[in-house]
């Protein structure tokens, strides 16, 4: 009870002018009081009207106000991100004036926008740039609207979005070049099986629904029949992320082998390949395109470092990279 009071006068508290306004009005109401001149009763009642009329101005330009906010889809450590929101007047006829958003941010402090006015059922669109430094979820600090209008004697706060919890992935770099030849000396023999791939896999009739680009006119002369070429699917392009040790060591360690990890797995998505990711704790099972990109950099956003303990076995016989956790 004491603490919903204590907010809502702290959200409709007096500004310093506002404050030296409040005593002069006290103060003309007590000399009216010991002198009975009705001059200075009318001189306090006019005082105590303005206070009326602003705190029903304030109310109306704060009515209907709504912020949403939008973060991005993808956001990495250590990397700037694009954050926006959106302050909509809904009211009907009335425009909303001396509008002023407050946001703190915990790298540039606190920022605020200014809008004179906001028209009726206007909507004003803002971005900001953040660094957040460490993967992992995260909650934006809650931002809140603010107005001195119309006469500067009051501050009304409301609180206009809630926090926002934002999923940051591992640093994503550019890989370089002795990482792919520390990758490209290990691999095991391919499996030979159809899908889609660039090799020969075998020869057939053709069937209704194929690939016209497919046929292997040669052939299909000799066998004076339509013969169509099946490609022979690269396994062993495929890659497994193998992640060792529990990373409890040494953080920054820990966090360099989990970007490093990031890094790895999605220049090999890029590239067509498929890749999965073994560890204590973390199991990604072999895909390809933006949605494994997304399982990949979500499981090393949220991995915790435990205990060790060996890595789920893999499927199949793939290209392993191993990745220590620890020095």
């Amino acid at each position: 009870m004491i603490r919903a009071l204590w907010r809502r006068w702290w959200s409709r508290r007096p500004t310093r002018e506002g404050w030296r306004y409040i005593m002069v009005a006290l103060g003309l109401g007590f000399a009216g009081l010991n002198s009975g001149n009705n001059l200075v009763y009318l001189l306090c009642s006019m005082l105590l009207a303005v206070i009326l009329v602003s705190g029903t101005l304030t109310r109306q330009s704060m009515r209907g106000l709504r912020l949403t906010t939008a973060v991005p889809d993808e956001v990495y450590a250590g990397q700037p991100a694009i954050f926006g929101a959106v302050l909509a007047n809904r009211k009907r006829h009335l425009a909303s004036y001396s509008i002023t958003l407050e946001m703190a941010s915990p790298q540039t402090g606190p920022q605020t926008l200014h809008l004179p006015r906001l028209p009726p059922r206007g909507e004003r669109q803002f971005t900001w740039q953040a660094t957040l430094p460490v993967r992992g979820r995260h909650r934006l600090p809650a931002m809140q609207i603010t107005t001195r209008f119309p006469f500067g004697l009051f501050i009304w706060t409301d609180p206009a979005a809630p926090e926002v919890e934002v999923l940051v992935f591992p640093a994503v770099e550019p890989v370089p070049p002795e990482w792919l030849r520390r990758h490209g000396g290990l691999g095991q023999t391919p499996i030979r099986r159809r899908g889609h791939g660039d090799d020969l896999y075998n020869l057939r009739q053709y069937r209704a629904g194929d690939d016209p680009r497919l046929i292997h006119w040669r052939s299909s002369a000799k066998a004076e029949q339509l013969m169509v070429r099946e490609l022979e699917e690269d396994a062993a392009r495929d890659v497994r992320l193998v992640l060792t040790g529990s990373g409890r060591r040494d953080p920054a360690r820990l966090e360099r082998a989990l970007s490093e990890a990031a890094s790895l797995a999605v220049h090999f998505l890029k590239t067509g390949v498929g890749v999965e990711v073994r560890g204590p704790g973390l199991d990604v099972p072999l895909g390809r395109g933006r949605g494994q990109e997304h399982r990949i950099l979500t499981a090393l956003a949220l991995y915790e470092p435990g205990a060790a303990g060996s890595e789920p076995p893999g499927a199949g016989p793939l290209r392993e990279l191993r990745i220590g956790l620890d020095p």
